[in-house]
């Protein structure tokens, strides 16, 4: 499957804006899951999911990269989307946010960001993007800028102009994104001078200084050493108390570690790549129900 790692920051346009500065809660699973609201007779109910895909195909050319999909993400978690190389996890991530618009690709199918329906004739790309963040392989903060103009370059292209707004949203931004300490006093360096572990922690900067709903993160440590691999993971459980976050990997540990729900992908016998199965990850994991998931997770195929 084709990728392109080294795409700007999304757009946004004002829908969000101004930036409520959001403060860091400590990641617990548990404590989430207590927290889900109870209907009558004590039964857990089902909140609305943050993202839902209906029968959502991507194809480039005559080339079906995947196809069929059905998946709802819930909201305030992690879902991990798994899978061999070229079985169509990025497509389906970059297709929640309009990505194909820009490469050509075709998406057939619904998606919906809440109620928002992502590829209706009246909903502008501009709009899912201030709803969604995005975060890719590598690191990619714009070489031009510092580290400052880096995080509020999203505000500032919807034209918010006010010093001490964008000074206190680059400041909660960095905050969430467990970056402030380390730059707090750097802020007008280029950011090309910080490690690539720091450079991935601003570009995480960068898409929550927008406020978004969802992050998507395609296989965001795939290009950082274990150390910086692992303060990602630490910022990713702290995000998922408060942001539903899609993440692409091809790190099993890594799924199991960081997530909260599964959905693998596999390819189908032409070569098109499918969801097979998905559940919490404890269960995709343990007892999984398809045994095309099992032989995947247990590492006899893939």
């Amino acid at each position: 499957m084709t990728t392109t790692d080294e795409m700007p920051a999304s757009g946004v346009t004002t829908a969000t804006l101004p930036c409520r500065a959001l403060e860091e809660v400590p990641r617990s699973r548990d404590v989430r899951r207590a927290s889900a609201p109870l209907v009558s007779g004590g039964a857990a109910a089902t909140p609305a999911p943050a993202v839902a895909l209906h029968g959502v195909s991507v194809a480039f050319g005559a080339h079906v990269a995947v196809r069929g999909v059905t998946l709802s993400v819930p909201g305030q978690g992690v879902t991990a989307l798994v899978g061999p190389s070229g079985c169509g996890k990025t497509s389906v991530l970059r297709a929640v946010n309009r990505l194909h618009d820009e490469t050509g690709g075709r998406v057939t199918g619904r998606v919906l960001l809440g109620e928002l329906d992502v590829y209706a004739s009246g909903t502008p790309a501009e709009l899912v993007r201030s709803r969604v963040g995005m975060v890719f392989q590598r690191p990619n903060p714009f070489p031009a800028m510092n580290i400052f103009d880096n995080v509020v370059s999203g505000l500032r292209f919807c034209g918010i102009r006010s010093k001490s707004l964008l000074a206190d949203s680059a400041e909660a931004a960095l905050r969430q994104a467990a970056l402030w300490d380390v730059v707090r006093d750097r802020l007008r360096e280029p950011a090309v001078r910080l490690s690539g572990g720091q450079q991935q922690r601003l570009c995480i900067a960068r898409a929550l200084a927008v406020e978004p709903e969802v992050l998507l993160m395609d296989e965001p440590c795939s290009a950082l050493d274990p150390i910086a691999t692992g303060k990602i993971e630490e910022l990713i459980a702290r995000l998922a108390s408060h942001i539903t976050i899609v993440l692409v990997t091809h790190n099993m540990f890594q799924a199991a570690r960081v997530s909260d729900h599964t959905a693998v992908f596999l390819l189908g016998e032409d070569r098109v790549g499918e969801l097979v199965e998905a559940g919490t990850t404890a269960e995709i994991f343990s007892n999984p129900k398809d045994p095309r998931t099992r032989a995947y997770v247990t590492g006899h195929v893939g």
